[in-house]
Order: structure tokens, then C-alpha cells, then sequence
């Protein structure tokens, strides 16, 4: 009895030990793989520029230089107001648009049958094809950049939004139906919450989508913006100062998609924050 005792002491004494540094490993060993993927990144960066691979491409040192030169003179903030307005505008009716229609084509057969192909063919087709069309119909303005940031950003969060719709647990539309729950119950109460975890995985995915748009709009429509900082550094040869003006929407875009799987795992996700 006395060994039972203690050996189920030791065990008891063991086990919160034992979570508590896996619990660490499994938060330092990402962070610390993170940081040595972005050290080795910027050491081939630097030795390619220094051998170099090309005239045109600086060394990770001459970049950064160039990029705390660019927040000094305030020609990268004055080049990202421009960027934003469209990239925002585009974001945000693609999310309230492609949410919407997304759940009533998972909802009804018929809107499924006349919507989703289109979307389908428009994530599949070249975007910088129709960036022309845009220009030619709505000219050079916000609407122009605004709607190259939808075409790429609206299909992701349509097919997401109906494939979670259409997944959604059966149990759990099968117990709404033995309470007698209405249709709006069951869509409000049910399909949403359920479905919104993949719901928000596939705003995540638009956003990121959006920031291609923009670039590209800002590229191919008219440079001005970000687009403009780009084509202005190449002309004059500035290569430092090319790549760090794409390397911070880059960075930005990057640094918003980690906050926005943030909110998604502490928000629709708790289960796998310890992951």
C-alpha cells in the first residue's frame, strides 16, 4: 500500500512538471525556428548580394540601410496612404459581399449552380488580364484599384464561406430540428457559429489576396502609392531602395495576416492556443 501511495505521489507530482515543460517547448521551439528561418533568409540574402547574382540585387544590409533611410525622409508613410485607401475599401466589401453571398449559395442549391462556377473561374483565371479591363471601363481612380483588390480578394472568401456552410456538423442541424428550431434560428444560432472558424480562415486568405490586388493595380494601372515608390527607385536605379519599399508590403502584409490568425485562434479556435 505504502509504494502504491508513493509511487502515485510521484506520479501526481510528475505530471504537472512534465505539461508544464511541454507547455514551454511547444511555445519556444516555433518561436525559436522562426527566428533562425529568418536569420538564414537574411544570410543567403547577404552573400547573394555580395557575389553577386546580379547588378540589380543590393545586399540585405544596403536594403535595410535603404529602408530606415525611406521612414526617415517619410516617403514610405506618404506612399502607404494611397496604398491603404483602396486596399481597405476593397477588403472590407469583399469580406460583407463574399460572406453573404458565400452562405446563400451554401444555402441554396440554385444560387450555388449560378454563382460558384463564376468564382471558381475567377480564382483560377490571371487577375493582371483583367486589370486592363478594369482600367478601361472605370478609368484610373479608387474605383480601378478598388475593384482589382476585389477580384482577388472576393472568390477566396466566397468559396470559403459557402464550403463551411455547406460542412456544417449534421448533429447539430439534426438536435436545431428536434427543438423546432425556425430557419433563421438554425442559420443564426447554428450554421454561422459553426461555420465560422473556416469563415474567418477565408478572410484571412482575402486579405492577403487584397494586398496582391493592390500592388498589382498600383503597378499595371497607375503608379502611384507604393506601385509609384517601386517605379521610381527602378528607373533611377536605386535598387537598396526598390527592394525595401517591397519589402515592406512585404512585411506589412505578413505582420497582418499573424494578427489576424491571432484573433482566430483566440477567438473561433481556443482549443488549439497551446499548439
Amino acid at each position: 500500500m505504502a509504494v502504491s501511495i508513493r509511487t502515485d505521489g510521484e506520479a501526481a507530482g510528475l505530471a504537472p512538471f512534465s505539461n508544464r515543460n511541454t507547455t514551454g517547448a511547444s511555445w519556444d521551439q516555433p518561436i525559436l525556428l522562426r527566428l533562425v528561418s529568418i536569420a538564414l533568409f537574411a544570410g543567403i540574402w547577404e552573400v547573394a548580394g555580395r557575389i553577386p547574382v546580379s547588378f540589380a540585387f543590393p545586399t540585405f544590409s544596403d536594403t535595410v540601410v535603404a529602408f530606415f533611410g525611406l521612414l526617415a525622409d517619410g516617403s514610405l508613410a506618404t506612399a502607404y496612404i494611397p496604398t491603404l485607401q483602396p486596399l481597405v475599401l476593397g477588403v472590407v466589401l469583399s469580406a460583407f459581399l463574399g460572406v453573404g453571398l458565400g452562405t446563400i449559395c451554401g444555402l441554396w442549391r440554385t444560387g450555388e449552380w449560378l454563382l460558384i462556377p463564376m468564382f471558381i473561374v475567377l480564382q483560377a483565371a490571371p487577375v493582371a488580364a483583367f486589370i486592363p479591363m478594369v482600367t478601361f471601363v472605370y478609368g484610373i481612380g479608387m474605383t480601378a484599384k478598388t475593384l482589382a483588390v476585389m477580384i482577388l480578394a472576393l472568390p477566396v472568401i466566397v468559396l470559403n464561406t459557402y464550403k463551411a456552410v455547406r460542412n456544417v456538423n449534421e448533429s447539430l442541424l439534426v438536435m436545431c430540428r428536434s427543438f423546432m428550431g425556425t430557419r433563421w434560428q438554425t442559420v443564426a444560432k447554428i450554421i454561422l457559429p459553426d461555420a465560422s472558424p473556416v469563415i474567418f480562415a477565408g478572410l484571412r486568405l482575402g486579405v492577403a489576396a487584397g494586398f496582391v490586388g493592390v500592388v498589382l493595380a498600383e503597378l499595371l494601372i497607375i503608379p502611384t502609392g507604393i506601385g509609384d515608390l517601386i517605379t521610381f527607385h527602378r528607373s533611377r536605379a536605386d535598387y537598396a531602395e526598390m527592394y525595401a519599399t517591397i519589402a515592406s508590403i512585404i512585411a506589412l502584409s505578413t505582420l497582418t495576416l499573424v494578427f489576424l490568425q491571432w484573433v482566430e485562434v483566440r477567438v473561433f479556435r481556443p482549443e488549439s492556443r497551446g499548439a
